[in-house]
């Protein structure tokens, strides 16, 4: 199964690919998407539409697992982050690949065993799990890969399971 997991951001989007297969991993891909900060904000969100079709379009991925969005500051980044994140969702169901959302917290008990682990903790295990040789940087490439292994982690096989699954 090829996993496409997404760390939203407007500015910034985490993207991992991974294969699970006979509950070994392989990283396919990893890596950024990124807008300028003085761009147009409708045209970056298409840039990050056009991305992720483009990765789609190559790994054809099973599944894609996305982080839920948590905020407790600034309203106005958390309103445009939930706006790329809808570019990735519909951009999956656009694909027919089912759509799998899982909460900062369900991500670190997947990847550490602990619920409120800090982010060092979260990359150091997915160095670990991912026999990488050293933790992937920056934090939102890493934050991709966790959710990635979260879903491989969290027994979601069945396409009925994502929101709005297919069949």
């Amino acid at each position: 199964m090829i996993i496409l997991g997404i760390d939203p951001g407007y500015a910034i989007t985490g993207y991992a690919l991974i294969n699970y297969l006979d509950e070994e991993f392989k990283v396919l891909d990893y890596g950024l998407i990124t807008t300028k900060a003085n761009s147009y904000f409708p045209e970056r969100l298409l840039m990050i539409e056009h991305s992720l079709e483009r990765l789609i379009s190559e790994y054809k991925p099973d599944v894609m697992a996305i982080e839920e969005l948590f905020f407790n500051r600034n309203t106005t980044t958390a309103i445009g982050t939930a706006q790329a994140r809808g570019v990735a969702v519909v951009t999956g169901a656009r694909n027919k690949i089912p759509v799998f959302e899982y909460t900062p917290k369900q991500v670190k008990l997947a990847v550490t065993g602990y619920g409120n682990s800090d982010k060092t903790q979260v990359q150091e295990m997915v160095k670990v799990l991912l026999k990488l040789n050293k933790i992937p940087e920056p934090d939102d490439v890493a934050d991709a890969l966790a959710v990635a292994l979260c879903h491989a982690h969290s027994g979601n096989r069945s396409a009925a399971l994502a929101v709005g699954g297919y069949q």
